[in-house]
């Protein structure tokens, strides 16, 4: 029997703790990687981790814009082998967006190849595309090899990459940025780069500038893709102001005239972050699903530039009544929201409106300023160092010549004879005999003079606050010189309008043709509707065991409302009614009524008109029918019921009502007793000591209380007076002939 083999010792590896400790620790680093290392950008130059070091990495690689171009696989290996080891597709899908010039308003990278498009295609393998930096890019790392910026040692410390980019241009709000994280997210929109120079020159001069100052030169935002913004003015300050907040853009559109009165709308520009080819199948959706009743048709010509047509059903509607029709229903119209949450130069997240991130990026510029200054100022030192020692040679040439060809240590020599310093004496026996020969000593001179007048220069620029912020500003202008509005790439393509106010709904029934319709409900609930007048009920036709419950004249532009016993009203429009070839439809179907609520009563809509509605228990109000109007499926709840019914929904025709209770008691009292309200439970109509509210009918005082027994016979009740009192009250007893339903109606 083999010994059993005892576990090896753990070496301290194994940790005895809660379980709930160790999740949230090692969460908490997960979450705290994935903010700073991952989603969210840097205030200072706008960029994500993967993005700066796809940058460096091409920067290292000589891949400059006025150079050739190299495949993207090279780059991206370079990138993960050396600095992002997160995998090569996530790389290159960081490097196509910096290409894309629908995605990026100022496009960091120059791609060769296919790199996708606006319809949503994805770009070629990366062994098929080659890439180079832009100027923009390049304004970006301008000065990295100047000690500009920190480094700090890659994830497997065999090499350092920056913190930082230097950034000579307010790249996070010039290209935007967006990025979800553990709990929290950035979405940041593209901006014009010469306006938000604009903005910070602005700062440089007036640093107690508002919000609204600064946005006297950023107007808002500035999206590849262009379209048109008409978001209101005060709500885009509040969003400068509070960093958080969203921008309506709508696609540009014109009309062409096709002839003979016809036209049709052509969209040349769309939203941002809003796919083509999407966009054209959901217009095309709408149209087979009947949901935009005003567009005719849609089709794709676009070739290098966007170019949608849409055809109008009929041309006898306005251009500006499609659009708007279409703004609501399809994503010819975005929000994009905004939510400029960013990384400060300590690395802290946090929200940040307009002015703190032009002037997070300003103090950035400035530390820039001053560590190049101060590299600089090194290099100059040095070359003055050796340009002390040279004169110094020049004026004893023979003896040097002397020193270096006889002595066995002309170094040491040099140093003891000429008070040299190591460095000089390195510098004098690196240069060649011929170059000694050459050297005149006012070129000399002239040279160190020059150095020295430039060593001045920037002391006194480290020695002065105000001389640095000069200096930003004056670079700043160089760059808006480059990309501002003034060039090609700079000009601002999104624009600015407001909304029109009109009303779509309108232009939609105005498609209508009106016509005269007979509605039919059914007990069951099955719903039709009849071309014109129906002259005989008796002859029409239900289901086995169904039969005729409601049936109302109406027409094909009326709404048809339906109450429920749960107090909800629901509004379907007339012409979407099922034809009465059939039985029709069932219509809880059409509605989220379920089978255990009742219909208390189905009219067509009256605009103006007023109805009084009551629940059993005897509460009640008078409801302007405006109120009854709905377009969703679930309706809209009216009257709060609170565990009993609706019962009552009539035309408030009349100035008087009567209530009749389960007690056979009845109480009259005038209309304006009641309360109008939009919605609620209402007030007490009449008091009951058990049962509760069994009928009630509005009428007019002149004409007295009409009653129909079952049979179908009417009775003027002219002595309803003696029934006339305060509402809520108890009432008195019906009189000898009153039906003995205790209904004004028969039900």
């Amino acid at each position: 029997m083999n010994a059993i083999t005892p576990p090896p010792e753990d070496g301290g590896r194994i940790i005895d703790e809660p379980l709930t400790e160790a999740l949230s620790r090692r969460y908490l680093a997960y979450a705290l990687s994935t903010i700073s290392s991952r989603a969210l950008p840097d205030v200072r130059d706008g960029l994500k981790p993967v993005q700066r070091r796809v940058l460096y990495a091409m920067q290292r690689m000589k891949l400059g814009s006025k150079g050739a171009a190299r495949k993207c696989a090279k780059v991206v290996g370079d990138v993960m082998g050396s600095y992002h080891p997160h995998g090569d597709q996530s790389i290159y899908d960081a490097l196509v967006r910096l290409t894309q010039e629908f995605a990026q308003r100022y496009p960091l990278v120059d791609g060769q190849g296919n790199f996708g498009n606006i319809d949503g295609d994805n770009a070629a393998a990366m062994r098929y595309t080659e890439c180079r930096l832009t100027e923009a890019a390049e304004l970006l790392l301008d000065g990295l090899d100047e000690e500009a910026v920190d480094f700090k040692p890659t994830y497997d410390g065999g090499d350092e990459e920056p913190v930082v980019l230097p950034a000579g241009f307010p790249n996070l709000l010039a290209n935007g940025s967006t990025g979800i994280a553990v709990g929290m997210a950035t979405s940041i929109p593209p901006h014009n780069a010469g306006e938000l120079i604009d903005a910070c020159l602005v700062l440089l001069e007036r640093p107690d500038a508002t919000t609204a100052d600064l946005m006297e030169r950023v107007q808002g935002p500035d999206f590849p893709t262009g379209g048109v913004i008409v978001e209101p003015r005060a709500s885009l300050l509040e969003t400068y102001e509070t960093g958080r907040g969203a921008v309506r853009t709508r696609a540009r559109w014109s009309v062409e005239e096709t002839g003979r009165g016809g036209w049709r709308v052509v969209v040349t520009e769309i939203p941002y972050q809003v796919r083509k080819a999407d966009l054209i199948e959901a217009l095309a959706d709408l149209i087979e699903n009947k949901k935009a009743p005003l567009l005719g048709d849609v089709r794709d010509e676009s070739a290098e530039d966007v170019r949608l047509i849409l055809e109008p059903k009929t041309r006898n509607i306005e251009p500006e009544m499609l659009m708007e029709s279409l703004f609501k229903l399809s994503a010819l119209e975005t929000r994009f929201s905004v939510n400029m949450n960013v990384l400060d130069a300590r690395g802290t997240p946090g929200v940040m409106g307009l002015k703190s991130l032009l002037q997070s990026f300003l103090d950035h510029r400035r530390e820039v300023l001053v560590r190049r200054a101060r590299f600089r100022l090194g290099k100059i030192e040095a070359r003055l160092h050796i340009l002390e020692g040279l004169l110094i040679v020049f004026l004893n040439l023979d003896e040097v010549i002397r020193i270096v060809r006889y002595e066995e240590d002309p170094k040491a020599r040099l140093i003891e004879a000429f008070e040299l310093t190591d460095i000089q004496a390195e510098a004098i026996l690196n240069t060649r005999l011929r170059q000694l020969a050459k050297l005149e000593e006012m070129e000399l001179r002239r040279e160190h003079a020059g150095l020295a007048e430039e060593r001045d220069g920037i002391n006194a620029l480290l020695a002065s606050e105000r001389q640095q912020w000069k200096l930003v500003g004056s670079g700043l202008r160089h760059v808006r010189d480059l990309i501002g509005a003034g060039t090609a790439l700079g000009k601002r393509r999104t624009t600015f309008a407001d909304a029109p106010e009109i009303d779509v709904s309108a232009a939609a029934e105005a498609m209508i043709t009106r016509e005269p319709i007979t509605v039919i409900l059914s007990e069951r609930g099955w719903i039709r509707a009849a071309k014109g007048k129906v002259e005989d009920p008796s002859e029409l036709k239900f289901k086995e065991g169904d039969k005729l419950a409601t049936i109302l004249p109406a027409e094909t532009t009326d709404k048809l409302i339906i109450f429920a016993s749960d107090g909800r009203f629901f509004a379907l429009a007339c012409d979407k009614l099922p034809g009465a070839r059939g039985h029709g439809e069932p219509v809880r179907l059409m509605i989220d009524l379920d089978d255990k609520t009742d219909i208390i009563d189905v009219f067509a809509y009256k605009p103006g008109r007023k109805r009084v509605i009551a629940s059993k228990a005897g509460y009640g109000f008078l409801l302007p029918e405006d109120e009854t109007l709905s377009t969703r499926r679930a309706g809209k709840q009216v009257l709060n019921v609170d565990g009993t019914k609706a019962l009552i929904c009539q035309v408030a025709e009349g100035d008087h009502l009567a209530v009749i209770g389960d007690n056979g008691k009845i109480l009259a009292f005038p209309l304006d007793e009641l309360p109008e309200m939009p919605r609620g439970k209402g007030v007490k109509l009449q008091s009951y000591r058990e049962g509760a509210m069994r009928d009630a009918l509005v009428f007019n005082a002149a004409a007295g209380i009409a009653t129909v027994d079952p049979s179908g016979r009417t009775r003027v009740w002219e002595e309803w007076r003696e029934w006339l009192g305060k509402r809520a009250a108890a009432g008195r007893v019906a009189p000898k002939g009153f039906p003995a339903s205790k209904r004004f109606r028969p039900k």
